[in-house]
């Protein structure tokens, strides 16, 4: 294109050069041959000799106007030539340095290219120029390229609608959350799918309609939508964006909370009730003594099982609000064991169990909260005395394995249901509610001891089989400084 203009100006300038020589030279011509013409009216030596003389000066001219021509022939060269390499040239490559931007590509300028001329200053500007330029528009897709990257991995679901009600943009989450299929790509149509009566230019338009929030069901999840609109650079509405947020767990905790609620004004009202019956009894009808000491330990017995509750219900609080103090020391876990099982040994030979302790050699000692690990031993070898019928054998081995230390109490009790074990850690929840109530429990033993391994980086794990016996595994970190001497050893 500039080549092409470049030829054009030089061919003009070429053209009025000559025609310029030209009309000087033709014009010069045109009075000789006038003068000539005049003198050959008069046939006399003195003018044949004049006559002569404008002849030569008529051939004269003519080989002056060739030389003129010739020389103006070079000087448009040598013109084109400057402005070739002046003023094409440089703009030729500044044309490049935009198409190569344009296309993404690097602009390198070569040393010999950068000559101290106004042009190619102006050149090397507007290369700078273009490199700030290829530097912002990098820094907007790198920008670009981060917002999409969040937006695919981000866990909410979101949806761009413009005023059409077509879709912007679309994350993975959205799609998955609402399940929608390829053909449901308007407002309209994915949200009466969704049985949800809401309008696009409500949401946009009436200053009630902001932001709107709305819950629905899709499948087994939960689902809140948030609409709000947003505007273009002139603050215009430009259409809507909703968010999509799965609160199923949310609404379980909720549920759970509600649940938990029903279940400890039960587990309080079924004593109390006891509680309040046997005393009015006492206070309105005369017994003999031996009645009135049956009545008395009933509500002894019902007074301490609300005890018992309430202080598991604190104890609870107490490590989800994480207000226990625990006093790390280090204790032999096979001796602990022992001791437990010493503490219980009233309820052993009063159901006439066979109890054993194995305790493998050079177990080494563990890191923890004694107290809480004490209550997590005996929480599992009494519910093994509990749950197993008379002369019933229960044995507990205490082992090294890896870096934790373990204890695995064995019963040949009554067993725990498949469909169960994955709720027995549930707080209130029972296999066997009138059977559990009858031995007095609280349905929160197992909850207070997943808690107490969780806060000393333990585990509990238990298989069992309906008929067959339990197995309760437990775990607890050994010490550091055991663990180097164990490797040294």
């Amino acid at each position: 294109m500039i080549k092409n203009i470049q030829t054009k100006i030089i061919l003009i300038f070429f053209v009025l050069g000559i025609l310029m020589i030209g009309s000087i030279s033709l014009f010069h011509i045109i009075m000789l041959e006038k003068m000539n013409q005049s003198i050959v009216t008069e046939n006399t030596v003195e003018q044949a000799e004049f006559q002569i003389q404008i002849q030569e000066q008529i051939g004269q001219t003519e080989i002056i106007s060739i030389i003129a021509i010739g020389i103006f022939a070079v000087i448009t060269l040598l013109v084109g030539y400057y402005i070739s390499k002046s003023v094409v040239k440089p703009i030729n490559r500044l044309i490049e340095s935009a198409e190569k931007v344009a296309n993404g590509e690097e602009i390198e300028i070569s040393n010999q290219e950068k000559k101290k001329t106004e042009v190619d200053g102006l050149v090397n500007a507007f290369s700078l120029m273009t490199n700030e330029l290829k530097q912002n528009l990098n820094e907007m897709v790198k920008q670009k390229k981060q917002i999409e990257t969040i937006l695919l991995h981000v866990t909410d679901g979101i949806i761009a609608f413009d005023m059409a009600g077509k879709i912007i943009h679309i994350n993975p989450a959205a799609t998955n959350l609402l399940q929608l299929k390829k053909d449901e790509n308007e407002f309209d149509k994915i949200f009466k799918k969704l049985n949800i009566e809401i309008n696009l230019e409500k949401i946009v338009y009436l200053e009630n309609w902001t932001s709107s929030e709305q819950r629905i069901n899709v499948g087994e999840k939960f689902i809140n939508l948030l609409f709000a609109p947003f505007q273009d650079e002139n603050d215009r509405p430009a259409g809507v964006v909703v968010v999509i947020q799965d609160i199923t767990g949310h609404v379980k905790l909720d549920n759970m909370q509600k649940e938990f609620v029903a279940d400890v004004s039960h587990e309080l009202k079924t004593p109390i009730t006891s509680i309040m019956g046997y005393a009015d009894t006492l206070l309105e009808t005369e017994y003999d003594k031996e009645m009135q000491t049956k009545f008395l330990e009933v509500i002894s017995s019902e007074a301490k099982r609300m005890a018992r509750l309430v202080t598991d219900l604190l104890v609870l609080s107490r490590y989800d609000n994480k207000k226990i103090t625990k006093e790390e020391t280090e204790f032999d876990l096979g001796e602990l064991t022992k001791k437990c099982i010493e503490r219980l040994q009233f309820e052993i030979e009063k159901k006439h169990h066979h109890v054993e302790c194995f305790v493998t050699a050079n177990v080494p000692p563990v890191k923890a909260d004694k107290y809480g690990i004490e209550r997590v031993i005996l929480n599992i070898i009494s519910n093994a005395i509990k749950y197993t019928p008379e002369n019933g054998v229960i044995k507990a081995y205490v082992g090294f394995v890896y870096n934790d230390a373990y204890i695995k109490v064995i019963d040949n009790g009554i067993g725990i249901p498949e469909k169960d074990l994955n709720r027995i850690f549930e707080r209130f929840y029972r296999v066997d509610k009138a059977r559990t109530r009858e031995m007095g429990g609280t349905g929160l033993g197992l909850s207070i001891a997943k808690e107490i391994l969780n806060q000393n980086n333990g585990s509990i794990d238990i298989k069992s089989e309906s008929g067959k016996g339990t197995e309760v595994v437990i775990r607890i970190p050994v010490a550091e400084n055991a663990q180097r001497r164990n490797l040294n050893n």
